[in-house]
């Protein structure tokens, strides 16, 4: 199970990373939150999860889930959307002021 996590955390960032080098606006947009959506497992994943331990220490309990983990990645989700949302009124405000949704303001000469 942790080789699976492990891969798609490495599909997640490579595509993100990938869609990050484009030109276009869009592709940015959406490399950036592939990006944060790895790193949201990669948190996740980190803090060992188990269905059967739970997330508060008991009165004579041994073991608990860590709380941290999942508390990093509720912060970091909420951030993401902000950004994202950020990124997008920027792209459509670059759009509008350039006429081109090419990232550096200019299209390529073909």
């Amino acid at each position: 199970m942790a080789a699976l996590i492990a891969g798609v955390i490495g599909v997640l960032f490579a595509s993100g990373a990938y869609l990050l080098m484009q030109a276009r606006t869009f592709s940015v947009i959406l490399g950036f939150t592939l990006v944060s959506y790895a790193t949201n497992l990669f948190l996740l994943a980190s803090g060992r999860l188990s269905a059967v331990r739970p997330p508060i220490i008991e009165p004579g309990g041994t073991g608990y889930a860590d709380p941290l983990p999942q508390a990093l990645v509720l912060t970091a989700i909420v951030i993401g959307f902000g950004m994202t949302a950020f990124l997008v009124v920027l792209a459509l405000r670059a759009r509008r002021a350039t006429g081109s949704d090419h990232v550096d303001g200019g299209e390529e000469d073909a």
